[in-house]
């Protein structure tokens, strides 16, 4: 079922490796279909709902692909290019707050179920996800993607799903991250189907689309990291996992929220040049995929995305984690984004 990646495999329809005028990142953007077909969309949401949603109650939070040692700095990121923000949106039904933050749910390459946090953003089909690429791949042997990916915001303590469930479509990310498994590139935009719920009888009903049910998240670029500028995100996720000291503080059930101080990095692991660090107190099992929001507004519920959670680091020792890490968001991100938000995706039911 997993689906094996072309190295060559370019956004189908969006770049062509002989255009001349494509732009400079163009030939960065990896694409991968996720499912074949609305048929295979369908059964991948009735894998999650089959016996009670039994899948979903049993699946556990992806455990971080890489330990990560070492500390925040006060150092300088120069930007690759312009400063970039694409604005956020609220949810169609008027006065509805945003639930853009939620789970992501896919079956490994082990066979087994598997969850990781996910936020979904603002672009013109209203249907975009942003996850650590590590939830959307298996890299365990070879670069190929995890099946029955859907995504479910705003889920409920008790397993429920008031805003739908969305079917995972079309994944993009950085040829880096499939070919070399290159942490600085560890993100993923996901285009997906309208939402579905489920009615009495078992049939699926169309919800609608993403961003009209619950709003999307803006995005930020080439925000600049200085000893002047240091910016402030807010970090959204759910996280589960355990620190070194063994202590348990989250549940993984509900939406957890840290705020910090972004800044540049000093590693021993993994082998990174451009990953940023966060204050957060989050564990890495279930935060990863969690968003760093910039200039989030708490009275609207909107910011903008300028972070994803690729893994946690303990910097101080003292068996608590302390700091959040994730890829810097630079002009060539920007080049996965905007070829994610130009794929239309449609309904499934």
């Amino acid at each position: 079922m997993r689906r094996k990646l072309l190295a060559c495999g370019l956004a189908l329809g969006l770049l062509t490796a002989t255009a001349p005028a494509a732009p400079a990142h163009a030939a960065d953007v990896v694409s991968a279909p996720l499912v074949f077909g609305v048929s295979e969309a369908q059964r991948a949401v009735a894998y999650w709902l089959a016996d009670g949603g039994a899948n979903l109650n049993n699946a556990t939070a992806l455990i971080p692909p890489y330990d990560v040692r070492g500390e925040r700095t006060s150092g300088t990121i120069v930007p690759s290019g312009k400063p970039i923000q694409i604005n956020p949106v609220a949810p169609e039904a008027e006065g509805a707050p945003p639930r853009t933050t939620g789970k992501v749910f896919f079956v490994g390459g082990d066979h087994q179920p598997h969850w990781c946090s996910g936020v979904a953003l603002q672009n013109p089909y209203r249907n975009l996800v942003a996850t650590a690429a590590h939830c959307v791949y298996d890299m365990v042997s070879a670069p190929a993607t995890n099946y029955h990916w859907v995504f479910i915001p705003g889920p409920a303590a008790d397993g429920t799903h008031p805003y739908g469930i969305y079917a995972g479509k079309q994944v993009f990310t950085h040829y880096d991250f499939t070919q070399y498994r290159d942490p600085d590139r560890d993100v993923a935009f996901v285009s997906v189907y309208s939402g579905v719920v489920p009615s009495g009888d078992g049939t699926l009903t169309t919800n609608g689309r993403l961003g009209d049910i619950v709003g999307g998240q803006g995005v930020a670029y080439n925000q600049a990291i200085n000893e002047t500028t240091v910016p402030t995100v807010d970090v959204f996720g759910y996280p589960v996992g355990p620190h070194p000291d063994g202590t348990r503080p989250y549940t993984g059930q509900n939406l957890e929220h840290s705020s910090g101080q972004v800044s540049t990095t000093n590693l021993t692991s993994p082998s990174a040049d451009q990953l940023v660090g966060v204050e957060s107190p989050f564990t890495g099992e279930g935060a990863l995929g969690a968003a760093w929001l910039e200039g989030y507004e708490n009275e609207r519920g909107l910011g903008y995305l300028n972070g994803i959670t690729a893994g946690v680091s303990d910097t101080d020792g003292d068996g608590r984690y302390d700091t959040g890490i994730s890829p810097y968001f630079d002009t060539a991100l920007s080049a996965i984004y905007r070829a994610a938000a130009a794929n239309w995706t449609g309904r499934i039911t």
